[in-house]
This record gives C-alpha cells, structure tokens and sequence, in this order.
C-alpha cells in the first residue's frame, strides 16, 4: 500500500449533536432515560458514584433486551477523594455443580448459548450496590427510585427492544411461557414507541428496599448492606434456587434442562475491587479491567501500534485501517489462547503488555492481511488452543430453533448463514459520568438479555447466559471450572492524560468493544478529533477470531466496513488480501465518553459525547 500524508480533518467537521461541554457535571450512555436519570442525580447533590448506580439501573429497565436486574456488570472508577483507579468486578463466577464432566456426560462440547445451563451468579446488584456503598453518598432508596418507577408507570420501550421479542416469540408462547408472561402480556407484542410497565420487577426491588430498610434503620451503609443479603442471601436467591432447581427448560440442546445455579453459589459471593491493567500511549496512560474480561485487548493494540507512527497516515486511509486492524488479529488471537480468570490460571500479563512484546508482535503486521491466527509466544510459551472445530460440531447436532445465545433483533436466517458472523452481532450497554469534583465512572452493564433465559416469573427477570464463554478442553486458560469467572466481553475503559484523570469511555458490542474502543481512542488521540468526531467518524470491525457467544463460530480474514469510508480504501484493503465487506452508513459502534481537564480558577472543564447510531444514546450536561 502507498503512503498518503494527508492531515487530520479540520476543526469544522460537521457532526450530528455536539461535543457536550460543562463545568458542573457530564453523563453520556447508551439511552437517553439513563443520561438524563443520571443528571438528575447530579442536580440533585450527588456524585458520580450515586449518578452511575441510578443510571445503571434505569438501563436495566429501559433496555431489557441488553441488559437486566439479573445480569453483569464491570465497572471502572476514579475516585478523587483517594486519587486512584479501581475496578470493580461484577462477572459473577460458575456455579459449583458446572463441570466440564456435566456438559460431556449431556453428550454436549460447548456450553448452550441460552435456557438456565449457562446462568453465573448474577453480579450486577453486587457491583452496583458496592460502589453506592463505598463511594456514594444517596441512599439506596433515592437512587433506585428512578428506576422502579420506569418499571411500574411504563418507559417507552425501543423497536429494538420489540425485535427482540418478535424473534423469540415462538419460543415464548410455545416453552418459556413465563417470558410470554412479561414480554407478551395479554398474548400482545407491545409496538415500537408505546408505554410498556415491569409490574414484577417493581415489586421485587420495592420488596427489597422494604426489607432491606427495615433492617438498615436509616443507616445509609446499613441498608445497602441489608439489601446485598436479600438479593444473594434472601428472597431474591431463594427464588432463583427454587426456579433453577425445578424448572425444566428447553435450550439448545433440543432437551429440557433444569439449571446449575444454586442458593449457595449466591450466598457465597461477593463483588470484588482490582487494580486495572495499564499501558501507556504518548501522552495518554490507558487503564482496562483485567484478562477475566477482554479488556487487555485494547491495550495490547495500543501496545503494538505505538510503533506503526499512524500520524502519518489519514485516518479513513487502507494504511490507518490495514494497521489497526491487523494489531486487532494480533491481540485477540491471545485473547483466545491466554486470557481467563488469573485466580485459577497463570496469565502472562505482563509480558503481554511489555513494549518489548508490543513492539515484536507490531513487526509481525505486513502488507498484506494476516489469514491465519497468529499467536503469541510471550517470555517464549507455548500456547494451548481450544478445539476451534466444536462449533462445527455442534451446529449439526443442536436445536436451533429458538436462538444463538446473544442478543438477536430480528428472525432468525437459517442455520447456513450462521457461519456469516453477521447473525451474532448483539449489544449490551454502558454508561459513562463525571462529577463537578472530578470523579469519574465507566460501567458496561450487560446479560440477562430477555431473549436467552426465561423470566423467572415471581421476580420478573431472566439471569444472564455468560458460562457460553468458556471452553471444555483441559489446560487452555478459559476452561469451565466451577467457582470460576468466564472471560467476559465487557469492556469499559479510562484514560489518564499528561499522568492526570482524564477520560472514561466504552461501547457495547460484545468481540467489537475493544474493536471500536480503539479506533475511537486513536482518532481522538492521535489525530485530535473532539470527543463527538471521534464517534462520528468512520468505523469498522474485523472477524478473525471464535466469536466469544455459542456456538463459538469461527471466521477468518473479515473486515466490515462503513460505507462512508472512500472507496478507495475499500479497493485498497481489498487489494491487500483483507475480504472487505461494506455496511450500513451508520452500523458501527455505540461508543459514549466523557473527559475532564482543568480550567479556570481550579475548575474543571468537562466534556461529552454519545453514538447517534441506534438513534437512542445521549451526552447530556452542564
């Protein structure tokens, strides 16, 4: 490919909304109820702790199908008070009764996609609620109100959200009659755009601010605290031991299936703090949550591009793309062959992350696309690879009727096109805040998607499916073992600028997140594109990996592209091996951000920006 020095786009770039700017506080997320839920937080006194929770639970309202009370969450947080990063790990782990030996034994090689099989503990609540406790000042009460009155009075709900429904429907009527209960009530598919009410899930969070208050006696911490042991210790956790020990459920197995999920993997557990993995990127440090989830991705792309000098190149040039895009094959084929949970296996991170690593795997990029995994050997290992032809396998002897395991927005095409990757493009959410005193919150809530495990008819929620994620085979770090996290997509992400907190940001978009989440980085840092041209711009994904949903699809080689990109980058990546496929206008991504910098007189100067793709997300601010 030739070189084009072509500058940066002009500071008159037209963009869809503005670059939200403000002193007093910022909220971008992926719906405009949880920005505008989150603002009002901030209006009210509180901090960007409380302002994220109440958001966080108004997403798991308003976008059903991404998201729920029974799902996932990794959150991101700088506290400006204790001048520190942490994470915290909401990915609850595999039940204790989840063995490699339960799934062969049912004649299966990859954990189903949907159904009660695939449950983990449901960590949301617990993040949520340790981050409102720890660092919060609102009391549970005041920033779950948001949320429960959505629930109960009706929230609009989104076409996506009713596609959602339509493409399961026959699964609903015909087996999971308790989802046909609160998706299909009346026997009606609710229509794009009507007011649509969570009767149950109200109930049951007002059962649990009942309780939990009666037990905290106005003690702010006291009440948090009683709630996290109703929802893992109480009703909450008896119900799903109840319905996971004796419901039978068809799942993609073509059988009927009780669940794995117990009242003691519950009890149990607890959401856990970290230390984030860095690497720095010129003037900007970048923090991610660690290899249980597919954070490291980003930074090992970071990693190795910062020897590609990308400045000299357009950034909607086959050069920019073509580079970008290899260092991704680079870094998720470790993903596959390195990442896990570090407390049951040794993940070489460190070496991972070296710039002697970063810069060796940067010589491996060529001209022409990379057909092939390329897997790294960091400190000289040797890598052992999951069985990548069991996906194969279990698409001819699997009932799949009813679903893939993530998210679907439409009918389902038939089973010869799965193979395309396009039917496995689902979503999730995220939400990003920063207060007037500087703190700062990046959460990417996800699972218990309505459309992969039934409603759980006395709460009014389904749990997430994320055990789909790990592997059978003995000895590769994502192996199931009970007690153990699998390796999570979710993603959010935070940036320190000049050694100061700057940026928190994310996306969903499941193998796409660190994908997008980079090239909005690179467009923001390398070529000084505000936060909301950054977002605007361009965008691509490419396919070269198992996908991290059942069945684990494999595709090797794939580049989809915007069809805003000029043609002849298009012709150009054709040119040099990649197979180009061209997308929708405005089909790559849902990224949201916001920064801070200093300003006058002590101030802080804030900024934000969210995805006019999916005509919901907003930055809202002041």
């Amino acid at each position: 490919m030739t070189i084009a020095n072509k500058s940066a786009p002009q500071d008159s770039t037209f963009t869809t909304r503005p670059e939200i700017v403000g002193t007093f506080g910022v909220v971008a997320s992926t719906h405009w109820l949880a920005s505008q839920t989150a603002m009002g937080i901030l209006e009210k006194g509180g901090n960007a702790f409380d302002a994220a929770v109440a958001g966080g639970f108004v997403l798991q309202i308003v976008e059903p199908h991404l998201n729920g009370p029974g799902g996932e969450v990794p959150i991101m947080l700088w506290s400006e008070k204790e001048q520190r990063m942490r994470v915290i790990c909401g990915q609850g782990p595999a039940p204790k009764l989840a063995t490699c030996a339960y799934f062969k034994a049912l004649g299966l090689e990859l954990v189903p996609g949907i159904g009660l099989l695939p449950a983990t503990v449901p960590g949301a609540f617990g993040a949520w609620l340790a981050m409102l406790r720890d660092y919060g000042t609102m009391t549970l009460a005041e920033v779950m109100a948001p949320a429960i009155a959505y629930a109960r009075d009706g929230f609009p709900i989104l076409p996506r959200t009713v596609q959602a429904i339509l493409a399961v429907q026959s699964l609903f009527v015909s087996e999971w009659k308790t989802s046909a209960d609160v998706w299909i009530p009346h026997g009606k598919i609710p229509k794009p755009g009507e007011l649509f009410q969570s009767p149950a899930i109200a109930q049951t969070y007002t059962r649990l601010l009942t309780e939990a208050a009666a037990v905290g006696a106005g003690d702010r911490v006291r009440t948090i605290e009683a709630a996290l042991d109703i929802f893992y210790r109480g009703f909450i956790a008896q119900e799903i031991d109840q319905f996971y020990t004796e419901q039978l459920i068809r799942d993609t197995t073509g059988e009927r299936n009780t669940g794995l999920l117990r009242y003691d993997d519950l009890a149990n557990w607890t959401p856990t703090y970290e230390e984030p993995h860095t690497v720095d990127f010129g003037r900007y440090t970048v923090a991610k949550c660690g290899p249980w989830s597919q954070g490291p991705v980003m930074l090992q792309q970071l990693s190795i591009l910062k020897y590609a000098g990308l400045e000299q190149f357009s950034p909607d040039s086959a050069e920019f793309v073509h580079r970008v895009a290899e260092a991704a094959k680079l870094a998720m084929a470790d993903r596959m062959a390195w990442y896990g949970d570090p407390l049951f296996a040794k993940i070489p991170m460190t070496e991972l992350l070296s710039d002697e690593y970063g810069k060796a795997r940067y010589e491996r990029i060529g001209e022409l696309s990379a057909k092939l995994f390329d897997v790294g050997q960091p400190s000289g290992l040797q890598a052992k690879l999951p069985d990548l032809e069991a996906a194969a396998r279990t698409l001819k002897v699997s009932d799949t009727r009813f679903g893939v395991g993530e998210p679907t927005f439409a009918a389902l095409p038939p089973v010869s096109e799965w193979a395309k990757k396009e039917v496995f493009i689902g979503d999730t959410c995220h939400i990003d805040v920063i207060d007037v005193q500087g703190n700062m919150v990046s959460a990417t809530p996800s699972g218990g998607w309505l459309s992969s495990s039934p409603a759980i008819p006395t709460l009014g929620f389904s749990l997430g499916t994320r055990l789909q994620m790990s592997w059978f085979d003995e000895g590769v770090p994502g192996q199931l073992m009970p007690g153990k996290r699998p390796t999570t997509t979710l993603s959010p992400s935070m940036a320190l600028r000049d050694g100061l907190p700057y940026m928190v940001f994310g996306t969903p978009g499941g193998d796409q997140q660190d994908q997008w989440s980079t090239e909005f980085f690179l467009r923001h840092a390398v070529y000084g594109m505000n936060l909301q041209e950054a977002i605007e711009y361009p965008a691509w994904h490419v396919d070269h990996f198992p996908i991290s949903f059942w069945p684990r699809s494999l595709r090797y080689n794939q580049i989809t592209l915007e069809s805003r990109f000029p043609e002849a980058t298009l012709q150009a990546l054709r040119d040099a091996g990649h197979e180009v496929k061209v997308g929708a206008e405005w089909s790559e991504g849902r990224m949201s951000a916001c920064t801070r910098e200093p300003g006058l007189n002590g101030r802080l100067l804030l900024r934000a920006a969210a995805n006019p793709r999916g005509m919901q997300g907003y930055a809202v601010g002041r």
